[in-house]
């Protein structure tokens, strides 16, 4: 059982994923829009999938930040991206997350050995795990 140390609240109103969104303390306001690639007319919005894949690249960067610290390496400069897919899936939709980890000046080995250790701590890992592919690539 998790003790909670945070709770974020979010509301979606409106139509769904043509809708906006909106976070309980209003730091986070903005309106969704249905990408092309889904039928959708595209638009100004954000989507469902771009703020996933922002949390979870912000997270693991996090989480490989505190794996090098505990390991006493410099990530200076490193960066973290994910990109979230999103397609049929039995009867309904499911996921996939690409998450490319570059840490410049780190030798592969270790960059894929922090990459790993991230996997486990970061809390988008841990509530993804077997649920939804994740591919950890460092660059």
């Amino acid at each position: 059982m998790v003790k909670t140390l945070y709770t974020a609240t979010a509301t979606a109103t409106g139509s769904g994923r043509d809708g906006q969104v909106e976070s309980s303390d209003r730091a986070l306001v903005t309106d969704l829009s249905v990408p092309k690639e889904l039928g959708g007319a595209g638009g100004d919005g954000t989507n469902p999938e771009q703020l996933f894949a922002a949390g979870f690249a912000a997270c693991f960067h996090s989480a490989l930040q505190l794996v090098a610290r505990k390991q006493k390496t410099s990530v200076a400069g490193s960066s973290v991206t994910a990109a979230v897919g999103i397609g049929p899936d039995g009867q309904g939709y499911g996921l996939t997350v690409t998450l490319e980890v570059d840490v410049p000046g780190v030798e592969p080995d270790t960059a894929r050995a922090l990459a790993d250790a991230a996997h486990q701590v970061c809390p988008y890992s841990n509530a993804t795990r077997g649920n939804i592919d994740v591919d950890v690539r460092v660059a």
